[in-house]
């Protein structure tokens, strides 16, 4: 995880108790499979091109980046408006 990533997940998420367990679920299901469409993963255009997104829930989004074939470093965390 980035840096950046645990100001905004301490900052946006961690204060919610219903959004942890969200995070935590998506992101367990990230780690087993990145392709699970529950996820709506998917590659980010313009400024954030070779970045990818999913979705933890609602309008929440995790921001990455895959550094190798199985390695994905967090980039990010929050609405769409705070992570684009």
């Amino acid at each position: 995880m980035h840096k950046s990533f645990l100001i905004s997940l301490r900052k946006r998420i961690l204060p919610n108790k219903a959004l942890c367990i969200k995070f935590s679920e998506r992101v367990k299901r990230f780690e087993f499979d990145r392709t699970d469409p529950i996820l709506k993963d998917h590659a980010l255009i313009g400024k954030k091109s070779g970045y990818r997104a999913f979705s933890v829930a609602g309008d929440v989004r995790v921001v990455y980046k895959m550094i190798e074939t199985d390695t994905a470093l967090l980039v990010d965390i929050g609405t769409h408006n705070q992570v684009y």
